[in-house]
């Protein structure tokens, strides 16, 4: 099973595509889970190094917005400081005003499954962009 954590601020988006994935028997096929911060018992107030941290330790696939490197504790940075050649790409929506376009959503579901099924390859990467 792989479980995706949505970023507190991508919630309404993430739903959205999981929508998708359902609609297009995605879910039937593989075990594919969402989970949001308060499943996993996160702050939303949480800064994105504990975010990281906690996805990696946790085994969870991070869905983020495109996030800027802004201070020490950015998502970036911590990529940049923390990541290696095992950790757990961070999947980033390139356009989120766009998930509201049927065939962006569609192909940010294509991508993040596509990621999923081959994770072991993507390893490393620190973070990628869908669609």
């Amino acid at each position: 099973m792989i479980a995706v954590l949505a970023d507190h601020n991508l919630e309404g988006q993430a739903t959205l595509l999981w929508g998708v994935l359902a609609r297009e028997g995605w879910l039937d096929l593989i075990d594919l889970r969402l989970v949001s911060f308060g499943d996993v018992g996160l702050a939303l107030t949480s800064n994105d190094r504990v975010v990281w941290r906690f996805a990696q330790v946790q085994g969870l696939l991070l869905l983020t917005a495109n996030r800027q490197m802004k201070g020490v504790d950015s998502l970036e940075q911590t990529i940049r400081e923390e990541g290696t050649a095992t950790s757990l790409p961070v999947v980033t929506v390139a356009s989120v005003k766009r998930i509201d376009e049927h065939n962006y959503r569609l192909r940010c579901a294509y991508r993040l499954v596509e990621i999923a099924l081959d994770l072991d390859r993507y390893r490393g990467a620190g973070r990628l962009f869908i669609p």
